[in-house]
């Protein structure tokens, strides 16, 4: 086998509504808004995007699958729980995290000023460099639920190494 045999590419996206009350729960830090992200968890997008890269990265599914909503267990679960597990499910297949290339489509709050406590804190539940975790922030531009501020959503790309 050839070296880039074992390098595996995973897409992760999810979207959440916002409702009203603070702080807003992002990348696994709270961050001063007047709304929050609606779900079933603490409804971190950023992190379930992530969550959902690096399980299709292995071929492991999703998060859903991982983490389901019926389950009353994962009721305001805390979504850097979550990734760490998935990351442990992972990892214990024999893959490894490159790195991860992460946006969040958000009209509101300007997100320039935490995205690099966001990396940090992403690198630090998953035991990799923050040098690992790259982080860009998108608006809307006053189109559809993000750019109407009704919705956050993320995407995520994760670059793995098949290890064994």
């Amino acid at each position: 086998m050839d070296e880039l045999s074992h390098l595996r590419i995973g897409i992760g996206h999810d979207t959440h509504r916002l409702k009203p009350g603070g702080p807003l729960r992002l990348g696994g830090i709270d961050i001063p808004f007047e709304f929050s992200l609606d779900g079933h968890s603490d409804a971190d997008v950023l992190l379930h995007a992530i969550t959902d890269a690096i399980l299709g990265a292995a071929a492991m599914g999703d998060i859903g699958e991982l983490f389901p909503d019926t389950d009353q267990e994962n009721h305001q679960r805390d979504s850097g729980d979550m990734l760490l597990k998935a990351m442990q499910k992972v990892a214990e297949s024999g893959f490894q995290i490159i790195n991860l290339d992460c946006i969040v489509f958000a009209e509101k709050p300007k997100l320039s000023a935490f995205k690099k406590a966001i990396a940090d804190r992403v690198a630090e539940i998953l035991k990799i460099s923050s040098g690992q975790v790259g982080v860009k922030a998108k608006t809307g531009e006053g189109v559809g639920a993000v750019g109407g501020g009704q919705a956050m959503m993320a995407q995520c790309v994760a670059l793995m190494r098949q290890i064994r």
